[in-house]
């Protein structure tokens, strides 16, 4: 599978929530969004049910099926308003919101700064 770049630089074929979605086992399936909502919950306090845990074809997707994470995101709607194609196109870069995911996941930061290289 290819590698899915997020606005803000995660892989969206990585997140548990794109993963449990094409998930086929339903029992497993089930089983994969108990934890998102545990996790969601846990980490970033978040009070999300079973149903939140929808269909998501990734933050940058046309489909119309996004995670409701994704679609509250201010991050991507910041992207989307300006445009770009990710926030290492961003005159902006690094924001606060992305310095404080970046704290999260570092391995974001070292994409969109790999791409922020070819561009300038």
């Amino acid at each position: 599978m290819n590698e899915m770049l997020s606005y803000c630089g995660l892989l969206c074929n990585n997140c548990p929530v794109f993963l449990a979605d094409r998930e086929s086992n339903s029992i497993k399936k089930q089983k994969m969004k108990s934890e998102i909502v545990s996790m969601c919950k846990e980490h970033y306090g978040l009070n999300y049910n079973l149903n939140d845990i929808n269909s998501c074809d990734g933050c940058t997707s046309d489909s119309g099926q996004l995670f409701t994470g994704c679609k509250n995101c201010g991050i991507r709607k910041c992207v989307i308003q300006k445009g770009l194609n990710n926030c290492a196109y961003c005159e902006d870069y690094a924001c606060d919101k992305l310095l404080s995911l970046f704290e999260s996941d570092p391995a974001a930061k070292l994409r969109l700064d790999f791409i922020r290289t070819s561009i300038y």
